[in-house]
């Protein structure tokens, strides 16, 4: 993991290489991790999520987002998700509801993540 600060933000950059990650647990590392650097968001690549992840049904996601809401923790996925997207309309509702509200994010990549972030 790296911090970095860009447009007045820390961010804290989870590794594109690395276990998946999908637990609550996983959440609560990432949360501790941006403790030190006190990380106004935390950018995890979505190749290193779970792909059960992207299935909302099983709850995964929910609890993952939840820890985070919980921690008053900013969450960005940064990656091509369009084919889960495009698989799910659930997923679909999920993502353009979060990224509605601003909170958390979903991301393409990383032009789109520094773009969004000129306007917080």
């Amino acid at each position: 993991m790296k911090t970095i600060t860009h447009a007045g933000l820390t961010l804290l950059e989870v590794a594109g290489a690395g276990p998946l990650l999908s637990t609550e647990q996983d959440a609560v590392d990432l949360i501790g991790e941006a403790y030190g650097p006190d990380a106004d968001l935390i950018v995890v690549p979505a190749a290193r999520l779970d792909p059960q992840f992207f299935d909302l049904r099983n709850g995964m996601a929910g609890s993952f987002f939840q820890k985070m809401q919980q921690y008053h923790r900013r969450l960005v996925i940064e990656g091509d998700i369009s084919e889960a997207v495009a698989a799910s309309r659930a997923l679909r509702d999920f993502v353009y509801e979060t990224n509605s509200v601003g909170h958390h994010l979903f991301v393409p990549d990383r032009q789109a993540l520094l773009a969004l972030l000129a306007r917080l």
